[in-house]
Order: C-alpha cells, then sequence, then structure tokens
C-alpha cells in the first residue's frame, strides 16, 4: 500500500483534502486525529478521536495516526502475553482451554461451562477466583442469563478463564493462591517480561485492570509488535501455542457475535483481541499488524475502526463489512452511522 505523506513527528496522515479524511493536526498540539465520526441523518454530531498505527509485513512501521509512541494501557490485547506467562510457568494448556485464557469471553454458556472444569481440573473451585462477580458481556446473553434467575457471578466475569489459568499454575507450582494478583508476585513477574519481550520496550507503567489483574503500559507500536511476534513464533514456543489456539478456537477467545470471532474465522491465519477502552490490536500471519486506541474509550468506534485499518492491511474479505457496521438509530430505523474517517 502507499503511505500518505509523513508528518515531522514521524506520523501519516491521509490528505485531508480526501473524503471522509482525518483532518489534519498540528505537530505538538496535543490534539489526537479523528479516526471515526457520528453521521445521523446526514449530519455530523460528533468524533472520536484516537491513535493508530500499522506494521508491513517486515515490522516498519507503515502508518501511524495520531501518537503511536505513547503509552497506553492496552487492557484485555494484552491476554495473549497473560496466557504466553502461564505457559512459561509451566502449566500445560492447549486447545479450548488456552483460548480462553487468553479470553475476554460472551459468558454463554460454553464459556462458563470449561471455565468450571477448568477449576476442578486443577482442584480448585470458584470461591478462589478473585475477578469481580459479573453478568455476561454479550448484551443477549445478558438478558438470556437474568431471565433464568441467574445473578452476577465470578466464573461470568469475561475475565474468568484467564483467572482460572492463572490460579491453576500458581496451585501447580506451589505459588500463593490468595496473592497471584499481586503485582510482585512471581507469576505477575513473569508476566510483566513476557510484555516486555514480545513489546520489544520497557512497560512504561503498571496499572490493575478492570478483572483486578497487574496491567502493563506500552506503546501501540510494542502493542503491535507484540502481536506480529506471537503470529511469527517458531512452533512450540508459548507465544506460537497462544496464537494458534487463539485462531482454532476464537469463539472461546470472544463468542458467537463478536468481531473478534468473526475475523479469526473468516481471515484465515488472523490473531485478533480487543481491549476496553476500546483498544484492538491485530496480526496478519505474514507480520502486517495494527493497533490502536480510541482516546475517550468509545466502543461503538472500534468496528468502523477496526474495518478500516484492515483496509489498509491490505484484507480483503466480507467480514469487514459486518465488523464495519455500525448503524444509528432513529425511532427504531437506521439514520445514520458511525463511519471511519481515515
Amino acid at each position: 500500500m502507499s503511505a500518505a505523506p509523513r508528518t515531522s513527528e514521524g506520523s501519516s496522515i491521509p490528505d485531508a483534502a480526501a473524503p471522509g479524511a482525518v483532518s489534519r493536526v498540528p505537530a505538538g498540539s496535543g490534539v489526537l486525529p479523528v479516526l471515526a465520526e457520528v453521521v445521523r441523518s446526514g449530519f455530523v454530531e460528533g468524533h472520536h478521536r484516537g491513535s493508530l498505527v500499522v506494521l508491513a509485513a517486515d515490522g516498519s512501521v507503515e502508518l501511524a495516526l495520531g501518537d503511536a509512541a505513547a503509552p497506553v494501557f492496552p487492557r484485555s490485547s494484552n491476554k495473549p502475553m497473560q496466557a504466553a506467562g502461564v505457559l512459561r510457568a509451566g502449566l500445560d494448556l492447549s486447545g479450548e482451554r488456552l483460548a480462553l485464557a487468553a479470553a475476554s469471553h460472551s459468558g454463554e454458556i460454553f464459556h462458563r461451562d470449561l471455565v468450571q472444569k477448568m477449576l476442578v481440573e486443577h482442584g480448585l473451585d470458584a470461591g478462589q477466583l478473585q475477578c469481580p462477580p459479573d453478568l455476561p458481556l454479550d448484551p443477549v446473553e445478558a438478558e438470556t442469563y437474568l431471565a433464568s434467575g441467574a445473578v452476577r457471578d465470578r466464573v461470568t466475569m469475561n475475565c474468568s478463564g484467564k483467572h482460572a489459568a492463572m490460579l491453576a499454575v500458581c496451585a501447580q507450582r506451589g505459588w500463593p493462591t490468595e496473592s497471584y494478583l499481586d503485582p510482585g508476585h512471581p507469576l505477575q513477574q513473569l508476566i510483566h517480561t513476557v510484555v516486555e519481550e514480545a513489546a520489544g520496550e520497557p512497560v512504561a507503567a503498571v496499572g490493575t485492570d478492570g478483572c483486578g489483574a497487574p496491567l502493563m503500559a506500552i506503546t501501540l507500536t510494542g502493542l503491535a509488535r507484540a502481536f506480529r511476534s506471537f503470529v511469527l513464533a517458531a512452533p512450540g514456543t508459548a507465544e506460537r501455542r497462544v496464537a494458534d489456539a487463539m485462531r482454532a478456537h476464537p469463539e472461546y477467545v470472544a463468542g458467537t457475535r463478536r468481531p473478534d470471532t468473526w475475523l479469526m474465522r473468516e481471515v484465515p491465519g488472523t490473531l485478533s483481541k480487543m481491549g476496553a477502552e476500546a483498544v484492538q490490536a491485530v496480526a496478519l500471519p505474514d507480520g502486517r499488524a495494527l493497533a490502536f486506541k480510541i482516546d475517550d474509550g468509545g466502543g461503538r468506534a472500534l468496528g468502523p475502526v477496526l474495518a478500516r485499518g484492515l483496509t489498509l492491511l491490505g484484507v480483503e474479505s466480507p467480514v469487514l463489512d459486518r465488523i464495519g457496521s455500525a448503524p444509528l438509530l432513529g425511532g427504531g430505523r437506521e439514520v445514520g452511522e458511525i463511519r471511519a474517517a481515515f
């Protein structure tokens, strides 16, 4: 693909004269470019700004919008690295179980059942999970779940597969299970190392994710590099095992009605993982990769921006229309859309 002109900051900003292009933002202004616009009845009523990076197959930066060199919390886009840390610690997971360890699952019955099985297999119980009780992440599943009379539960929480895997390896290694979320815990220290190695840069900050687990901040460029490293890793390594499990069982990574699942199913060899606050990372099997974050955390813009980013990566698939569809309703009918603006 042909890159747009580079700014003095190294960012690549599309020509503002092009239809739907991002407006030029003065270098050093601190204002991020518009990645998506909200259009209702033909009127642009809002914008979602953010940063995005596209890597070429050789790992070089092909396109950068906004500030791809600023640290961000990747949120659940860090989960493949956390799962690789669990494998490196010695837990022998594969197939659906390994995919679930890297998941932000929808809370569907098959997700909940496998989390329970993983706990039992390692002599654990749901009471040891330290993720907060929650409803299914998928709104359709949440309605069914509530209609059945069920209440918020730790197993239902979208990160429960990751937490079950973390607990399991701690039990196996004889590490403390009651403090498995402490940033100083041996497992979390190992995950910290995995994140730095995969991203090719030091962790800029450590925070607490929504599920309570330590959260390592890296740049969007580092996040894209990390996903690239997983798909290009040698077979049998922890990183490649995680990538292969996620790609083979995408429904366990997300759910039956989720873009990550659709993408990994329809574009063979693709590794994809979203994160809260509108973060997304993707890598293609040849090493092309992208990562972005919508600055205001507007998840409604994630699909359109992802579809446009995949187009810039050279992906051609009908699934992009499905992923990129974000209609706006008025009176129960479609009256507009959220669309990519770059």
